[in-house]
């Protein structure tokens, strides 16, 4: 959401009424945030098929034509707050390519990634748990997500056969294994209520990832652990 509009309006506060000095591009934009924001906090407290629209234009504080406005319907405007949300998340994590070697851009991205929803506990429970009962259009979503994270698994594993020319040709299944099985586990969590476990799964998570985009030697001396005999 736009960090242009918190400079100006804290979170559900109407603009000012009347004449005010705001341009209609933060008008606009600060309408579009509350929305969002509103939606956010209905459905991780009723779920998404119990949230209604007029209860998400009240949270806001502004009026339906506002709402369509921005968005067709229900769905629409919940689609557009997983996207806003999760496109943030998709842009850190492929800044790690920057790190010294593959290992360590596996080793941050995924810090980045279990704090990340560790740190949103209600975009955790919104988007992992609820995204499905959005129908067809929800699925559509879920997968070009999941789309987005198969390729940063693939881009990961082409890096490391650079670096390590000696690893096997990686099975195709294993990008689509990974994303499917971490999103899961992380949703597990989310079912189960806030949790400040996530952070906690990291080493084995990322004792897992290596061992399968590479081998198990490198994960061995990846996590530091002491190889059984």
């Amino acid at each position: 959401m736009s960090s242009d509009v918190n400079a100006h309006v804290s979170r559900f506060e109407p603009l000012p009424r009347g004449r005010h000095k705001l341009s209609p591009k933060v008008v606009l934009a600060s309408q579009r945030d509350r929305i969002l924001r509103a939606m956010l906090d209905c459905v991780a407290a009723r779920g998404y098929s119990r949230t209604t629209v007029p209860e998400v234009v009240a949270a806001a504080r502004v009026s339906r034509n506002a709402f369509y406005g921005f968005f067709s319907d229900k769905t629409a405007c919940f689609l557009a707050l997983c996207d806003d949300l999760s496109a943030g998340l998709i842009e850190d994590l492929f800044r790690q390519d920057t790190a010294p070697d593959w290992v360590g851009a596996l080793r941050s991205g995924l810090e980045i990634y279990l704090r990340w929803w560790q740190e949103r506990p209600a975009f955790s429970r919104t988007y992992l748990v609820e995204l499905p009962f959005a129908g067809p259009r929800g699925v559509e979503q879920r997968e070009r997500q999941y789309a987005n994270f198969r390729g940063l698994f693939e881009q990961l594993a082409h890096r490391a056969r650079r670096e390590q020319p000696d690893l096997p040709p990686l099975s195709p299944l294993v990008p689509r294994l990974l994303v499917v099985a971490t999103t899961e586990l992380i949703a597990e969590e989310a079912r189960a209520g806030p949790s400040d476990r996530l952070t906690e799964l990291q080493d084995d998570l990322l004792f897992t990832m290596i061992k399968l985009l590479a081998d198990d030697a490198t994960a061995w001396t990846a996590v530091g652990r002491v190889r059984s005999p």
